[in-house]
């Protein structure tokens, strides 16, 4: 079920048929350098995947495939969806690419259609975004897409930013750059 979609890319639900191109992605040390779930194997991914599944129930929302218009290719996940931040469920936004499609502006554009839609849809009233300070491409996306300003707390033993945009954020961030 088709999500969004951006110039270039379509946001759909993962499936169980993705099982083996997400794993292409999520067993490269390099694109999970930074995540809690360290390398993901074929199982994993499929635990993975159920876990997605079983958020699109309970939250209509969770990671979602990014689909690249021009190949058709499943190329990584964005994600809007639950996570226990200090013993408080959050709505958390996260976004994996395959390597090859890092650099190109995608897991901003793709940041950007996630949260539009989850705000649009009302399926929140805020997002937060959880990223080591050491990890300078990813506070460049967050950043693009409307993130400022952060506390510092440990997640899983590391030491991470918390950011923080409210749905009254977007609306403001969006209505600015309509004008």
């Amino acid at each position: 079920m088709q999500i969004c979609e951006t110039d270039r890319l379509i946001v759909r639900r993962l499936s169980l048929e993705d099982v083996p191109a997400l794993t292409e992605i999520l067993s490269d040390p390099e694109v999970m350098k930074h995540s809690v779930r360290g390398v993901c194997d074929e199982a994993a991914t499929r635990e993975f995947i159920e876990w997605s599944l079983s958020c699109y129930e309970s939250h209509c929302a969770g990671p979602w495939a990014l689909i690249d218009k021009k190949s058709s290719e499943l190329i990584g996940f964005c994600s809007a969806g639950p996570e226990m931040v200090a013993d408080v469920e959050e709505i958390s936004l996260g976004y994996r690419l395959a390597r090859r499609y890092w650099n190109k502006g995608l897991a901003s554009e793709a940041a950007r259609a996630v949260l539009s839609y989850v705000f649009t849809q009302k399926l929140c009233k805020s997002v937060v975004v959880i990223i080591e300070p050491g990890h300078p491409a990813s506070l460049k996306v967050a950043e693009k897409a409307g993130f400022s300003g952060f506390d510092e707390l440990e997640f899983y033993g590391r030491a991470v930013r918390l950011y923080r945009l409210t749905s009254e954020q977007w609306e403001t961030l969006n209505d600015n750059d309509s004008n």
